[in-house]
């Protein structure tokens, strides 16, 4: 029997009732892995390949609760840019950054445009899906930081 079709990473992504984790890195073994951590963590996701390719794709709708994990450096639009794009169309869609090259000029950039969270890959998943879950839970008193303060070099 033949495996159902996957979605094409170019389909447009129509609002569903259930939480869409959308991640986009450009490394492809880095988006597989993610979306086996999001589907064992109970998380519907769709991978894209570039910050451009999730804009083209994705309808943003405040009624379907979404997160955008992304990679910090990327072809073409960064994921600091995708944030600040996401900022001006005031989608509310909370982004959680990834990076390889963690640098505190990157960490206060990501901050200041408000990020969900920063995260040095390789990223502790079980760290990550929390910061996934508090951020469509945002809760009054927990530190704005709380997600930037596990990724300093030791």
């Amino acid at each position: 029997m033949a495996e159902p079709a996957r979605p094409r990473q170019d389909d447009r992504v129509m609002p569903t009732d259930r939480p869409i984790i959308f991640l986009i890195d450009d490394d492809d073994s880095v988006r597989r892995a993610l979306g086996r951590v999001m589907t064992s963590a109970g998380f519907e996701s769709r991978a894209f390949s570039t910050a451009e390719n999730f804009l083209e794709a994705v309808l943003p709708d405040r009624r379907c609760p979404s997160c955008v994990v992304t990679d910090m450096t990327l072809p073409g639009l960064s994921g600091l840019e995708l944030k600040l794009q996401l900022n001006t169309r005031q989608t509310g869609i909370p982004v959680i950054f990834l990076t390889a090259n963690d640098t505190a000029e990157m960490r206060a950039a990501a901050h200041q445009a408000g990020a969900a969270g920063f995260f040095r890959k390789p990223v502790d998943t079980q760290a990550l899906i929390d910061a996934i879950q508090w951020a469509f839970n945002p809760a009054p008193s927990r530190p704005a930081s709380l997600f930037f303060a596990q990724t300093t070099n030791p």
